[in-house]
């Protein structure tokens, strides 16, 4: 039995110079977590405040406006159609978010995810862009609530004096201080512990659901009234036939980004194999049905093509003779605004955090407030930098760049998920201070195997200690010749790792040729022949990928990975492969300008890994031991002591 090293120190091949990329972490258990040294964040959540959450986050202001203009430039009256098609979509993502949120417990999400079964280097740039996208999302949340605010002061421009946006003169720059101070409040009232915050959110969320159940219950009474005047277009259900429908189902698809602002809170539930699954589940399916019930009465009210594209409820109840509901619907954008910049300011000092905890950013992110239990350095950093875009900067531009830190969160996520299922790590990283423990249960394995076959386990005699110590801290190969998956220790079962083997090949297959099918389908401008080519290289890619994986065994490991017992993602492979291509596919769309915005902001994040990430990871110091022999090396260490 050998054991390997896990520093980071270049040596050695190619492969080995960039090993540190690869290098993955310990799922978190009560053990890593006592010898972590940090505070613990408050176990204060169950399934109604994570509920709270994950519908706050997820219904914000563009429901208001999203059916209006789906309605009149996609989708016509099958609107509510592109809700529950866009809601599928997203219940594959949460789905697999729901298996690992129970699985790994821990502050991060996806970040936290990737790190334990992709690489710290994946890990990483994925952290790095949610930081991006919780940040400008923040800030583009808090923009807009001001506007809307104002309608209640008599108009866009009646705000007080001291929070009305105002221009710099001789600049561009209109600063907006009603959204700074929001921000502001936001953050005060998260450092407060998360028990309180969530209390709160739950409060703001009830009132928005109320004022969207206001909108399906008074929307309704009209219809029955009028007769359902929307309905009854000459253009028929579908006006622009089924690929207006999946188009405006790729519109709507955003807005059901938010669930995973539950799995982010995973350290602060109280039940989180139970809890967190049964979250995730209701805030998409509850989501799902309010967006879907709203649509069926808005469209019936009004034919599509005359619905307003800016204040298609406000002006459907204006219509027929209720100009009171105007203000009704607007106090529910404001609530909803609010309650997703709650949602938007949560998750990020929980990111950060984590990133922290695992060495990859300063100390100073990890630290936990021993009275309220939360991040509060993290959380007043966070919300500085959060106040100070949302009062400077106009970040409509940037909100394509939100979506990019989603998509590719999902796409990990599921991506994760096959990993687990059909090659998860078998090896675990110890720290260096349990070395002499590892030696002590290397020899010990070394002299039963030596007994058994009266030979030296690495082929050569021991006769003395100086042998018998090579044979103790024999390291493990080193071999990148493989994707995705851990080395091959040379295991008795050669079946074994042969099995590893074509799923780990068969998932870099699948990445590959989702990524050549979602590029040929969204590309136009490429010639015929060449979208054609890759249509077809990438579709054979994907389709060989998942009939291996269909063919071959799920690993036996999956079982004992992370915290077992909780939910299970269901027909694996074939819903993570449907959440890859979906979210590639989108991510695919974004456009080259938002592309540009993110690569800018990515490569710095690289930057600061490779000069401080990758020499602070918890993970240069640590040695790499099979995962069965784990308990046998703590136990021994115990004795040590």
């Amino acid at each position: 039995m050998g054991f390997e090293g896990g520093s980071g120190k270049e040596g050695g091949g190619a492969g080995a110079r960039f090993r540190f990329l690869t290098r993955r972490k310990q799922v978190d258990s009560d053990r890593v977590r006592n010898r972590g040294g940090y505070y613990q964040l408050a176990k204060a959540l169950s399934v109604p405040e994570l509920v709270a959450i994950g519908v706050g986050a997820t219904i914000g202001a563009g429901v208001y406006v999203l059916v209006g203009t789906v309605a009149r430039e996609h989708a016509g009256p099958a609107l509510a159609i592109s809700f529950l098609i866009a809601g599928i979509a997203a219940a594959l993502s949460a789905f697999c978010y729901a298996e690992l949120a129970s699985r790994c417990p821990s502050a991060g999400s996806a970040y936290h995810y990737s790190y334990i079964c992709v690489g710290e280097g994946v890990a990483w740039l994925i952290g790095w862009a949610l930081i991006l996208e919780y940040t400008i999302g923040g800030a583009a949340v808090a923009r807009g609530i001001s506007p809307n605010l104002a309608l209640f002061f008599g108009g866009q421009d009646s705000l007080p004096s001291f929070l009305a946006r105002a221009h710099i003169p001789g600049t561009d720059i209109v600063v907006d201080p009603c959204a700074a101070v929001l921000v502001l409040i936001v953050i005060g009232l998260l450092c407060l512990g998360i028990k309180k915050s969530s209390f709160v959110q739950a409060i703001v969320t009830a009132a928005n659901v109320c004022v969207l159940l206001f909108v399906i219950i008074a929307g309704g009474y009209i219809g029955f009234q009028t007769g359902w005047v929307g309905y009854t277009v000459n253009d028929g259900y579908f006006p622009y036939g089924v690929n207006g429908v999946l188009a405006g189902s790729a519109t709507v698809f955003f807005s059901y980004i938010g669930f995973d602002s539950v799995a982010s809170t995973a350290e602060e539930v109280k039940n989180p194999r139970r809890d967190l699954p049964l979250g995730i589940a209701t805030s998409v399916s509850i989501c799902c049905l309010l967006y879907m019930m709203v649509s069926v009465v808005i469209v019936g009210l009004v034919p599509y093509f005359a619905m307003d594209p800016d204040t298609p409820i406000a002006s459907v109840f204006a219509r027929n003779d209720m100009q009171w509901a105007v203000y009704v619907i607007t106090s529910g954008a404001v609530l909803a605004l609010c309650s997703a910049l709650m949602g938007s300011l949560l998750p990020q000092p929980r990111i950060l955090m984590a990133m922290a905890r695992d060495g990859l950013l300063p100390s100073f992110f990890s630290d936990v407030n021993k009275r309220t239990q939360v991040p509060v350095k993290s959380t007043i950093l966070t919300g500085i930098f959060a106040a100070s875009l949302a009062f400077f900067m106009d970040v409509s531009q940037l909100a394509g760049m939100v979506s990019v830190g989603t998509l590719l969160a999902f796409t990990i996520v599921a991506v994760s998920i096959l990993i687990l299922r059909y090659v998860p790590p078998d090896e675990v990283p110890l720290p260096s201070s349990l070395r002499e423990s590892i030696e002590s249960v290397s020899f010990r394995y070394s002299v039963r195997q030596n007994n058994a076959e009266k030979t030296d386990p690495i082929g050569i005699k021991n006769s003395d200690q100086n042998q018998r110590d090579v044979s103790s801290q024999a390291i493990i190969k080193e071999s990148v010749e493989y994707p995705l998956m851990v080395k091959d220790n040379n295991q008795d079962d050669s079946n074994e790792q042969t099995r590893r083997r074509k799923a780990a090949w068969s998932i870099t297959s699948i990445c590959v040729g989702v990524v050549f099918v979602t590029t040929a389908a969204s590309y136009s401008f490429l010639p015929v022949f060449v979208r054609y080519l890759a249509c077809s290289i990438g579709g054979l890619l994907v389709l060989g990928g998942l009939v291996v994986l269909s063919w071959i065994d799920q690993d036996d490991g999956r079982h004992k990975f992370g915290h077992a017992g909780g939910f299970i993602c269901p027909f694996v492979p074939f819903l993570p492969v449907c959440c890859i291509l979906v979210n590639a596919y989108l991510l695919v769309n974004l456009g080259a300008g938002t592309w540009l915005r993110v690569s800018s902001w990515l490569l710095v994040g690289v930057l600061v890994y490779l000069f401080y990430g990758r020499s602070h990871s918890s993970l240069t110091d640590v040695v790499y031991v099979p995962a069965a022999h784990v308990d046998e090396i703590y136990k021994t260490s115990e004795n040590v002591v």
